[in-house]
């Protein structure tokens, strides 16, 4: 079974219910006492006539920051659940939920509820019921009320008396329950189409193109076929709406889908689609993308000029052109060779980050920084050129890039450009993030006409100079200026060769073996158990105690910052801390008497308890690393 899909199964019989007495009177109330985060009530359109309908609503009131969720909860909480207890002759259909938002953290998404929302549920009642029959309603619920830092389970029984009438409703509460209609997505008539090769899924949706769709999102209600976070691609085919989006890791063989595409002005268009051909996307809207995202791709590669790590180089060759004396001719060979190299080594870098994203990898711009042999070379590259800036020695005999970018005329200035392009892989300037995200989704032409647009946008200033004269005329004379100018250029460029040193450290120690030994060693955690903390308190020796559930976003964003890095496991085991797990998924009825005990009604919750059985430590709700290797 699925993992996410085994979550929502063990979640069905969590036993946190806390049950009190609720009132007669026609509207249902929340559990009368009970400290909950998320009240609820059922309320009824109006008195339904024997054979007439009627409308419920189950009304969920969060308290300021708290969110409810909707029927697919993502990649973390859980869905409500209700059993209705009704009189003879009262049938209801399911809920039906409004439009929910999104609630992204460290990577997880959930589909939420941030304010007062309700469930609409028809009620129909039989033509043989009698006028003037008492109808009690009783519905008891369970639904997952958190915020960004602690999720509760909660419970309610909530009532409704209603009598058969002749189904008047009241205007002040036709308005409230129409207001309530208004949140909810419209149903599309036409049945969509999707495919799938395992790792995408794209479907389309029959929306007319005159339809206005203010930043569409497609929220999935069959479990387990997208990842909740992947990017979406959205784009026309006539009167097709048609989203692309990575599948779920965990997917299984479906053969029916049913979403909600959500759009930003809060509506909402449901709909069911079966396997089909998916009409590709028109030619107009894939070019007018591509169109603009070569210009940011350009204005970002512009922008990196004035980068650290790009502008000692660019700026030395510009006055080492002028000092030269060279002609017009030569100026311009120089910077068509310089371009030719920038763009060379962008479309070369775009084509292989092409190559592994089609080869299942899942890398993106400056994947090639994840090799410590790359941060190598870039690092003994910024150092040689900063010693060369700061005059300490040259270093002719290199035979790397410093040397090929040292020598004169078009050859020189070639490969200036394709050292410019390759060191400047670390840094990343405004607009580029949009154009190269594009770049990944577009056809393989389009996408490198884009990497082609960055390398150009890195050109431009070197490529004016050259073919400018009158730009060339405004740069300052060559002078003694010059010299110190080049060794106050060394700064910049030794500060880039930090930042890669540093990330060179990191990669390093990533890879340790007794970094990893060290790492395995400390996921020995023991579950919970309260005998067994007495057992540990009373050795003397250190305990870290958490508390998580499968359905709480902030545990297992806690849990993949914090607890689950090197650094934090690398302490416990050298510490000889005892890593103890407490799993509140179904409720257990022990972990939540002791988390009464600490005053505590959810979780997460972190407590430390020091050698020598000191009373322990409660840490914040959001952890860093730091927060661990300090205990």
């Amino acid at each position: 079974m699925p993992r996410q899909a085994l979550h929502f199964v063990t979640l069905l019989f969590f036993c946190v219910l806390w049950v009190t007495g609720v009132g007669s009177t026609a509207l249902a109330q929340s559990l009368a006492g009970a400290p909950t985060n998320i009240s609820a009530e059922l309320l009824a359109e109006s008195d339904p006539a024997p054979g007439g309908r009627t409308t419920l609503a189950i009304r969920f009131a969060p308290k300021p920051g708290w969110h409810g969720y909707w029927i697919n909860p993502g990649d973390a909480g859980r869905p409500s659940e209700f059993k209705f207890a009704l009189p003879p002759g009262v049938t209801v259909g399911q809920p039906f939920y409004p439009v929910p938002t999104r609630l992204t953290i460290a990577g997880l998404m959930n589909h939420i509820y941030k304010g007062e929302h309700a469930l609409l549920v028809p009620l129909t009642l039989d033509a043989n019921v009698k006028p003037g029959t008492e109808l009690p309603i009783s519905v008891s619920g369970e639904w997952l009320a958190c915020t960004d830092k602690i999720c509760v389970p909660e419970a309610g029984q909530m009532q409704a008396v209603l009598r058969a009438g002749d189904g008047t409703v009241k205007p002040e509460t036709r308005a409230r329950f129409d207001e309530w209609r208004r949140k909810l997505p419209m149903d599309v008539a036409e049945q969509g189409r999707f495919a799938t090769d395992g790792k995408t899924v794209r479907i389309a949706i029959p929306l007319a193109h005159g339809v206005n769709l203010p930043e569409p999102w497609l929220f999935a209600r069959t479990p387990d076929s997208l990842a909740y976070v992947g990017p979406q691609k959205v784009s026309r085919s006539g009167d097709w709406l048609v989203i692309e989006t990575p599948a779920s890791p965990y997917a299984t063989p479906f053969n029916e889908f049913r979403g909600l595409l959500a759009t930003g002005d809060g509506r909402g268009f449901q709909f069911r689609a079966v396997k089909g051909d998916v009409p590709a996307p028109s030619a107009g809207g894939a070019v007018s993308t591509a169109i603009l995202a070569f210009g940011g791709a350009m204005l970002g590669g512009l922008l990196l000029n004035i980068l650290p790590c790009v502008f000692p180089i660019i700026s030395l060759k510009a006055l080492g052109l002028v000092r030269s004396g060279e002609s017009e001719a030569q100026a311009r060979a120089e910077a068509l060779a310089y371009t030719a190299g920038v763009v060379l080594t962008c479309l070369a870098l775009g084509g292989l980050l092409l190559g592994l994203r089609a080869g299942g990898l899942a890398v993106g711009w400056a994947f090639q920084l994840q090799n410590p042999w790359t941060i190598g070379l870039l690092l003994i590259l910024c150092i040689a050129i900063t010693a060369n800036l700061a005059g300490w020695f040259t270093l002719r005999g290199f035979g790397g890039g410093a040397t090929l970018a040292g020598q004169g005329g078009r050859q020189g200035a070639f490969w200036t450009g394709a050292l410019a392009a390759f060191v400047a892989t670390p840094c990343t300037g405004p607009f580029m993030a949009a154009a190269l995200g594009a770049a990944l989704v577009l056809p393989v032409p389009a996408a490198l006409a884009i990497f082609a647009g960055l390398g150009l946008g890195m050109a431009l200033p070197f490529l004016a100079i050259g073919f400018v004269p009158a730009l060339r005329s405004r740069l300052p004379r060559p002078g003694p200026w010059m010299e110190r100018f080049r060794k106050a250029m060394a700064i910049p460029m030794a500060l880039t060769a930090l930042a890669l040193g540093w990330l060179l450290v990191q990669q390093v120690q990533g890879r340790d073996p007794m970094a990893r030994e060290q790492a395995l060693r400390a996921e020995g955690h023991v579950p919970f158990s309260e005998a067994r903390l007495a057992e540990l308190n009373k050795a003397g020796r250190p305990v870290f105690l958490y508390f998580t559930a499968d359905w709480c976003l902030t545990c297992k964003v806690n849990e993949a910052s914090a607890i689950g890095t090197q650094g934090a496991r690398a302490h416990f085991s050298s510490s000889d801390i005892t890593v103890m797990v407490g799993d509140w998924t179904d409720g257990d009825p022990a972990i939540t008497r002791f988390l009464e005990a600490q005053g505590r009604s959810g979780v997460p919750l972190y407590l430390f308890y020091p050698a020598g059985g000191a009373a322990p430590r409660m840490l914040p709700q959001i952890l860093t690393p730091a927060m661990l290797t300090a205990l």
